[in-house]
């Protein structure tokens, strides 16, 4: 196995949740000198950003989709009219 971790872009999303999980895991741990610690943290931030990047996607995905399950009314349907406040 290789010393040098794959791309965080090239890991899926379990891929990147179990070794975010790993990393934490280790870092509560306090077995790390100063400079792994760092190394497995600046890790941990590039996880967790790609990961919330992968949700974020996920869910503007969804709400695309609902919003083709619910379709909008027409104007018969709807009060288009503007009302004075």
């Amino acid at each position: 196995m290789s010393d040098t971790p794959r791309p965080v872009d090239e890991l899926t999303f379990r891929e990147a949740m179990s070794e975010l999980e790993g990393i934490v895991g280790v870092l509560e741990s306090n077995t790390l000198e100063l400079e792994d610690s760092l190394v497995s943290y600046e890790r941990g931030v590039a996880l967790l950003a790609s990961l919330q990047r992968r949700l974020d996607a996920a869910e503007q995905q969804v709400d695309v989709l609902m919003g083709e399950l619910v379709a909008a009314p027409d104007d018969d349907v709807q009060d288009t009219t503007l009302t004075k406040a």
